[in-house]
């Protein structure tokens, strides 16, 4: 029988999207792995997989369409078992499904690696098929097998919501602790947390002016971005604590440590150790590296650094785990590893969502000092500036130093000024004194 092609959930909260592009056209085979689409959520654009092996009959939503609710039909293949039966010419041409009059709400944020919670307020799903019972073959797409490999999750106890009760990506993002092979050593550190609702506004006027200009249609992102910045800025009561910080031994730590891994291919960048100095400095002052929770104030035990990237359309941030812990060359494979991939709108939702602290670094455009917005529920993000020669206090006499400003943004709620101080001195410290981050 026709198997339907329903939009994927890519992320736990997503509801709708947009079918940027298809990969695939009717008359095409297609076989379990291959890429028939780009779907955009409000934070990346994500190719999608086919579950299912056979030929497109029908494409049922045309590329480009945005609002696309999720479980909505976007396409139809003829199983393998219907062989000539289906149909060699294309079907009629698609109806767009109607655009959403409001923005897809933002994801909240979801740490790697640990098992995701359930999604929120998403649209009805078929009835899924019963898990599979001891000795039963377990049909799962290359994607999930992948996902359940990394997280430690059992499929033998997931419930597939795919054609014929395949496990599909969408299935593991709502998998419960129940359901994981061993418990992980951290809890998911920021997707408990609900994202903070701002209170209803009056719509705004239709724009009009006599300037010449154009008007660009918002992405996705761009509509998330505003939304979500708008939220923070008038739910969380942000404070301001900025250091200046001497990068001369970093600098020069930096310069011995890229000599000694040139062999290897591997180049730190000065963001490649802020990002560990960071990391370490939330373990050394741990009432930091929190989240307001309403009636509760989740405490992490590791550093999942979000770092902030710009990318065409907007600002993605890609999370490197357990920063604390890793090594400077880990980092800095990792994250030339995530940019890549995000450039070119791959990168896995855990990949981007989550984090208990973010870093931005705007130094490379020569900005002295900036103030970053916290991205709810994190406690914190640190503001990076500009290394740049300044007179400095060395040793009780004034010098010349390269010094950098860094000013951290904090949940008020969850971060008093003296548990904000301390986090602040002590990246400072690690910064001034750089071999602690070898260590």
């Amino acid at each position: 029988m026709p198997i339907q092609i329903k939009m994927p959930a890519l992320s736990p909260t997503m509801e709708e999207g947009t079918l940027a592009k298809w990969l695939v056209k009717v008359g095409d085979k297609v076989s379990s792995g291959d890429i028939m689409a780009e779907i955009e959520t409000d934070k990346a654009t994500m190719e999608f997989e086919a579950v299912d092996e056979g030929t497109v009959v029908a494409i049922d939503v045309a590329e480009g369409t945005e609002g696309v609710k999720v479980g909505t039909v976007i396409a139809t293949i003829a199983g393998e078992d219907e062989g000539d039966a289906a149909p060699a010419a294309p079907a009629a041409a698609p109806t767009p499904a109607p655009v959403a009059a409001t923005p897809a709400p933002s994801p909240a944020p979801v740490a790697a690696p640990t098992p995701a919670p359930a999604p929120v307020a998403a649209a009805p799903a078929p009835a899924p098929a019963p898990a599979a019972a001891a000795g039963d073959r377990i049909v799962a797409s290359p994607l999930a097998k992948r996902i359940a490999s990394e997280k430690g999750i059992d499929l033998g106890t997931v419930t597939g919501s795919g054609p014929h009760g395949r496990i599909i990506k969408a299935d593991l993002d709502a998998a419960t602790p129940a359901a994981a092979k061993a418990p992980t050593a951290v809890a998911a550190p920021v997707a408990a947390v609900p994202a903070p609702v701002a209170a209803p506004t009056a719509a705004p006027a239709p724009f009009s002016t006599d300037i010449p200009h154009e008007a660009v249609k918002l992405s996705s992102m761009r509509k998330t971005i505003a939304r979500r910045l708008t939220e923070a800025k008038a739910t969380v009561p942000h404070y301001y604590l900025t250091v200046d910080i001497s990068l001369d031994k970093l600098l020069k730590l930096r310069a011995e440590l890229n000599a000694a891994l040139a062999g290897e291919g591997v180049k730190l960048s000065v963001n490649d150790l802020l990002i560990k100095a960071l990391g370490k400095a939330l373990m050394l002052a741990p009432d930091a590296n929190v989240s307001f929770a309403g009636d509760n104030l989740i405490r992490y035990s590791r550093a999942d650094i979000a770092v902030a990237v710009s990318i065409p359309g907007g600002v993605i941030t890609l999370i490197v785990t357990g920063a604390d812990v890793k090594s400077i060359s880990t980092i800095q494979k990792d994250m030339a590893d995530l940019a890549a991939r995000a450039k070119s709108g791959k990168l896995a939702p855990h990949e981007y969502q989550g984090g208990t602290a973010s870093l931005s670094n705007l130094g490379m455009f020569g900005i002295k000092q900036f103030e970053a917005v916290i991205n709810p529920p994190q406690g914190m993000i640190m503001a990076i500036g500009a290394g740049e020669k300044r007179p400095y206090v060395i040793d009780d006499a004034l010098g010349i130093a390269t010094v950098m400003s860094a000013t951290g943004s904090f949940d008020h709620r969850a971060i008093d000024g003296a548990e904000g101080a301390q986090l602040m001195q002590a990246f400072k410290t690690l910064i001034e004194a750089p071999l602690a981050l070898v260590a």
